[in-house]
């Protein structure tokens, strides 16, 4: 097989793969959200969401970036498949998981109050942040156990971990929403989080490593480099936490914690349903671009090769989203989010943007050009926030959805200004090509949305939703031979 080919079958190989797993985990996040809307309605999704903002956010300054950075340093150093070779960095990397997860954990206790003013305008919710503060110690130590399987590119261990977290961390928390009700929200973000790391631990351990004694010494000296790419990485997270958590402040202010529970259903089905297929695909993807940063042109092949098939992937997976919006939203939720569609509709033709734009982006990390990096995701961020209020004050929700779509077509030129300046990057024209196939079939459909007339609107969506499935197989196969990937999956599975 060609070395071309052969990329391109292991990229979507390992899609879905690991996409087959996760599309169970984004299952299980539906049920929760049914659970949430049901039980506690839009304003109980909103307090949710705001709590986990906050806590978001005192984790991304206290976690020191140490996710990124681990998988990178684990990818560079792993070499001919020699796990001693790597014993050392895992080591060092899960010392500093659990010092920034208790250092995380006594932040939100020692801020509880004024979290709870920021947040909510009252210190009703203080406690909340004091017994919720024990997710953070939880999520590093489970990040800790992910470095392993992401630098070592273990997929279906880590997809296994993700899913049964997920799961049972659902299981635990269906009997509490249905006997305490709004009074649950705090007891199954704990109980979710614990789950989810107790299942980290189990996969984990799966990998046999050599156990090596870290002194604290050691762990100064050799863990410089994590902790120093990882404090410019959660600066980088920060921006994107902050920009997110004061948009939902903003909109809470103006329109009520109803209004927040909107926006956080409507990018829940941006972000998690369908951004689901960048977190099927990075978990590969970002370990690869780390283990060849220093070739620009592997680099420059490897993410044409990750954008044509991401945007592949994502456009049928767009255009059914779009003719299929009112019942996604009665199905997930309830008929009292059906206010969130133009929003959601705006929002997801911004996806085919995102998913080129975000190939780009993994390129400053891999390489390590820190001090670029920084300056892009703060830029990137302010850029966003600005469109966001400005979208939230003319336009209401919908005006998210339009800001969504505006800011991820700024993204896409940006970086690709930036890589083709700083790295030679560039796209050849097949690319551009089936690219602008792609836009016009979702744009299309975005339109056909207009048509009154509901027969013949549907009856032209679906005709498009065919029409890209049959054209995405058929560029895929010119790739790939599709019968093969088929096959090997299934006897994978069989295994």
């Amino acid at each position: 097989m060609p070395d071309s080919k052969a990329a391109y079958y292991q990229i979507v190989k390992t899609t879905s793969l690991f996409g087959g797993v996760q599309f169970f985990t984004v299952f299980i996040s539906i049920i929760r959200a049914k659970l949430i809307a049901i039980f506690i309605g839009p304003a109980g999704m909103g307090i949710v969401t705001l709590l986990n903002s906050a806590i978001n956010v005192v984790g991304g300054i206290t976690s020191l970036g140490i996710e990124s950075s681990g998988i990178k340093h684990v990818s560079s150093n792993y070499k001919n498949d020699d796990l001693n070779s790597i014993a050392t960095i895992v080591a060092i990397v899960k010392r500093l998981a659990f010092l920034t997860g208790i250092l995380g954990c006594l932040a939100t206790v020692f801020l509880s109050s004024w979290l709870s003013q920021l947040t909510f305008g009252n210190s009703s919710h203080v406690f909340s942040f004091v017994f919720i503060s024990i997710t953070l110690l939880f999520r590093q130590l489970m990040i800790g156990e992910f470095v392993v399987l992401q630098g070592l590119r273990r997929m279906r261990l880590l997809a296994k971990a993700n899913f049964y977290g997920n799961l049972f961390g659902l299981l635990f928390s269906i009997p509490l929403y249905y006997y305490y009700r709004i009074d649950a929200i705090v007891p199954t973000i704990i109980v979710a989080s614990l789950s989810s790391l107790l299942f980290s631990f189990f996969y984990s351990k799966k990998i046999k490593l050599k156990k090596i004694i870290i002194s604290n010494e050691q762990l100064t000296t050799e863990g410089k480099s994590i902790i120093k790419l990882g404090i410019l990485l959660t600066l980088s997270g920060l921006f994107t936490l902050l920009s997110t958590y004061l948009i939902q402040i903003y909109v809470g202010k103006q329109g009520g914690l109803e209004q927040v529970g909107f926006y956080n259903a409507g990018f829940t089905l941006l972000n998690s349903y369908v951004g689901i297929i960048f977190t099927a695909m990075s978990t590969d993807y970002f370990p690869r671009l780390a283990s060849i940063s220093n070739e620009n042109e592997k680099v420059r092949i490897s993410v044409v090769q990750q954008s044509f098939i991401s945007i592949l992937i994502i456009t049928p997976i767009i255009i059914l989203f779009l003719t299929l919006i009112p019942l996604i939203v009665k199905i997930i939720y309830t008929p009292k989010f059906i206010s969130i569609i133009p929003m959601v509709c705006f929002g997801i033709l911004g996806m085919l943007f995102r998913a080129v734009s975000w190939s780009m982006g993994y390129v400053l990390i891999a390489k390590g050009d820190s001090k670029m990096f920084i300056k892009t995701a703060f830029g990137f961020n302010l850029i966003s926030l600005i469109l966001n209020v400005l979208g939230y004050h003319f336009y209401g929700l919908e005006g998210l959805g339009i800001s969504f779509f505006v800011f991820y077509l700024i993204h896409f030129f940006g970086l690709k200004i930036i890589t083709k300046k700083r790295y030679g990057f560039y796209f050849d024209s097949h690319f551009y090509n089936i690219y602008g196939i792609c836009f016009l079939m979702c744009m299309t459909t975005f339109l056909f949305r207009y048509i009154p007339n509901p027969i013949i609107k549907y009856s032209l969506m679906s005709s498009m939703a065919v029409l890209s499935i049959v054209f995405v197989l058929f560029q895929m196969n010119k790739k790939i031979e599709l019968k093969g990937l088929f096959n090997a999956i299934i006897k994978k599975r069989n295994d």
